[in-house]
């Protein structure tokens, strides 16, 4: 009796926590454009097919790697300022810096523009590859104003927005596809769903500055606050460079060694699995990290809280990344069709790592806080190193494209894993003065 009025007691404070609340409505919204994927997805894999699945796969792999880049990790610190006139200077550096860095990506691209195509398997995208840099410039723009929307706890417009880019993504994708049912198409709708993401979140943004009473102050010098948060750049774009790359990896290697549909499986494999880290997870992360500056502000527990998170995360998550484990194949070639079979074994292994990166957001949302970020590059190059060996061992040792991916889900997971020990360890020691 006593266990089940605590667990009660617990989850009552569950429900009626500000935190749940938040996490919820930021959520929702995932939800919404997560099902709105979902319902589209079976149409659109009998459309395209792994091949053009495979080109964006590459395509987004390479932007996944270029985008950290593009305003140098800056809007992250956007949180983290007690004054918004220090905020919003940190917005405007993030814009100028991203300018600069898209600029220099359309000039690279321009002269190597054949080397990098046969490079990365991108014929098929033709010109396209173009529009990377635009895409860079657009993902900044997005990362600006949801990190101003996280500070500011617009979580309500951040669901909205998530919902109508997605139907429209997904709508885009159909509607050309029918005609035109070629990976031309799907870079293409890629791009401007980018844009629009962008342009729909400021908007909403923008609308809602309005109603926040800010005292008005003097602006921050440029220069002044590049030096105050330096370890952005220094430390936190490294950092997600290498965490970058070690995930897109394995879809330029599938292309380079197994062509574009062995890319293509593993494409819409992680894909499916990492729909669990956007409706749940990435909500948590984003909820998490001013809700932990907080708790540091105020001297709460920060390793209560960053363990309280991570338990819920493994209660949402088993039985989704369980399911997939032991069912994958025939799951993905009952929902997708028989040409995704294969996805299914590779969504099977890679279940493994993504549930620890999917249970450790709460851990990664305090490095900022606890300052960690030197820690986490250093992390980071030894997790992407054991990550770069599981799949030499499967492509060059092996010469197998399931090896492969079974070795870099198992080592990943176990990645993941440390993080999560280092960083609630780290937090306990700093609650305990040490």
């Amino acid at each position: 009796m006593l266990l089940h009025y605590q667990i009660g007691s617990v989850l009552t404070r569950m429900v009626k926590s500000k935190f749940i609340g938040n996490v919820a409505l930021l959520a929702s919204g995932a939800v919404g454009a997560q099902v709105i994927t979902m319902a589209f997805a079976p149409i659109i894999t009998r459309l395209y097919g792994p091949e053009a699945f495979g080109v964006l796969g590459t395509f987004m792999a390479t932007l996944a790697i270029a985008t950290p880049l593009a305003a140098f990790s800056y809007p992250i610190a956007i949180v983290l300022p007690k004054e918004d006139a220090e905020a919003i200077g940190l917005a405007k550096l993030s814009l100028g810096i991203a300018f600069i860095t898209s600029s220099l990506m359309a000039l690279i691209l321009l002269s190597f523009l054949d080397p990098i195509r046969n490079t990365f398997n991108l014929q098929a995208a033709g010109s396209l590859i173009l529009l990377l840099p635009l895409i860079m410039l657009f993902s900044a723009c997005l990362a600006i104003m949801r990190q101003w929307a996280i500070r500011k706890k617009l979580f309500k417009i951040m669901a909205k927005v998530e919902v109508v880019q997605a139907f429209f993504v997904n709508s885009a994708k159909i509607g050309i596809g029918i005609i035109n049912p070629s990976a031309f198409v799907l870079i293409m709708v890629a791009t401007v769903g980018s844009a629009l993401h962008a342009l729909l979140l400021s908007l909403g943004v923008r609308e809602s500055f309005g109603l926040i009473k800010t005292r008005k102050r003097e602006p921050v010098p440029m220069l002044a606050l590049a030096k105050s948060h330096a370890d952005f750049p220094l430390y936190r774009t490294p950092q997600i460079f290498i965490n970058a790359a070690s995930q897109g990896l394995p879809v330029i290697m599938l292309a380079s060694f197994f062509g574009p549909a062995a890319a293509g499986y593993y494409a819409l494999g992680r894909t499916v699995m990492t729909l669990p880290s956007s409706l749940i997870a990435q909500s948590v992360g984003e909820v998490f990290y001013p809700r932990i500056t907080e708790a540091a502000h105020h001297g709460e527990s920060q390793y209560r809280l960053i363990v309280k998170a991570t338990l819920g995360l493994v209660f949402f998550g088993i039985l989704p990344f369980s399911t997939v484990f032991f069912v994958g194949p025939w799951l993905f070639s009952f929902v997708f069709g028989p040409d995704w079979v294969d996805a299914g074994e590779y969504a099977r292994w890679l279940s493994l790592m993504l549930f620890c990166n999917f249970i450790n957001r709460p851990s990664v949302a305090a490095v900022p806080t606890l300052g960690l970020q030197r820690g986490l590059v250093v992390y980071e190059i030894f997790s992407t190193g054991s990550k770069i060996l599981a799949l030499y061992l499967g492509f060059v040792v092996f010469n197998n494209d399931q090896i492969a991916v079974a070795l870099f889900g198992i080592f990943g997971a176990a990645a993941y894993l440390a993080l999560i020990v280092w960083i609630t360890t780290a937090a306990r020691n700093a609650d305990a003065g040490i």
